[in-house]
């Protein structure tokens, strides 16, 4: 009895829908270890898709850059990104239930000092113009 052929599709026809050449060229005038940070990032931004809202303000990985950087992955609690404390920065908090980047704990920080200038500012009686005198 003879065989069924095999169909002569490569992988790569298999897979032509994930295409990888135009996230290649975003990441091409970057240096090679900040590339490389994103495509970690953007993979498990993937890898976890709906579970980013549960994981909000976690750490999910701690790695030796060398013996005195240590290089973070979290999820911002603010913004619900996956972000590297060396490109986004990280404010740290010690329970590690709301970890910010950055731009979020400046924001934060922006807001309770417009809240504390408000808080501490007296409040004015509307004052009364004059009567020009003529």
């Amino acid at each position: 009895m003879g065989r069924a052929r095999k169909s002569k599709t490569s992988k790569r026809d298999k897979y032509a829908s994930f295409d990888m050449a135009d996230e290649a060229e975003e990441d091409a005038d970057l240096p090679k270890d900040e590339a490389g940070r994103r495509k970690i990032k953007r993979q498990y931004a993937e890898l976890l898709g709906i579970r980013i809202e549960k994981l909000r303000g976690r750490i999910l990985n701690r790695e030796r850059i060398n013996k005195t950087i240590e290089g973070i992955y979290f999820i911002c609690g603010g913004c619900m990104k996956v972000c590297h404390s060396l490109d986004d920065g990280l404010e740290e908090d010690p329970n590690n239930v709301n970890n910010l980047c950055g731009a979020c704990a400046k924001q934060k920080a922006q807001a309770a000092a417009a809240a504390a200038r408000e808080a501490s500012a007296p409040a004015r009686a509307p004052s009364r113009k004059r009567a020009a005198a003529s």
